[in-house]
């Protein structure tokens, strides 16, 4: 029975985020900032999926608690898909959100709207302590703004723009934004495969 799980971040607006995402399920929800002693681990994986299940691993191994770990790529069409996994360090290892925007924003200059198409794709995986990773995913198109828009949110939220909803995510609530981002839509699942762990726990007990 898993009564708690780390969320593998120190990222504060990650954590509420995704505490808001799997509150309701009825375990208690620790972030990284309680285990002050766990590593960095180095996202050096060639892909969303590598970099999310290799922090799950670690941080379940070292707080022996089982742990959910996720990773998000930006794929800008008229960029060949860069930054793509790169997407938070774009503009440097210490780079800032408002580093990154401003950088994608330069690196498409002069693109028309119609060639400014990106996806954003969220892999989460979850680790049970010995056990191997099980791995949900979600995605969102939209486009690259000329200019950021909106105060909420963080990361590439001021200027990706969602046709459906006629804003960029910086631009809509948190509650509008857990309901159709792509990290939603990973975590979503990711909540699906933890309840159903707890249901074949309760029935196996």
């Amino acid at each position: 029975m898993i009564t708690e799980i780390v969320l593998a971040t120190r990222n504060r607006h990650k954590g509420e985020e995704l505490a808001a995402l799997l509150g309701d399920l009825g375990i208690r929800i620790r972030t990284l900032d309680d285990f002050p002693g766990a590593p960095e681990v180095e996202e050096d994986g060639l892909t969303c999926e590598a970099n999310a299940v290799k922090k799950a691993t670690e941080i379940s191994r070292v707080t022996g608690l089982t742990a959910v770990a996720d990773d998000t790529g930006l794929e800008v069409d008229a960029l060949d898909g860069r930054p793509g996994v790169h997407a938070a360090r774009y503009a440097g290892e210490d780079a800032t959100y408002e580093d990154n925007c401003r950088k994608l924003i330069r690196e498409l200059s002069g693109v028309p709207r119609e060639r400014r198409t990106a996806r954003f794709i969220t892999i989460a995986a979850i680790v049970v302590p010995g056990e191997p990773a099980q791995v949900a995913s979600g995605s969102l198109t939209g486009y690259i703004t000329e200019v950021p828009a909106g105060s909420r949110g963080f990361g590439y939220d001021p200027v990706f723009y969602v046709p459906e909803l006629g804003a960029t995510l910086a631009e809509i609530s948190a509650e509008q934004k857990n309901r159709v981002s792509h990290r939603a839509k990973a975590f979503l699942q990711a909540k699906e495969l933890l309840r159903v762990r707890q249901s074949e726990s309760i029935v196996g007990a």
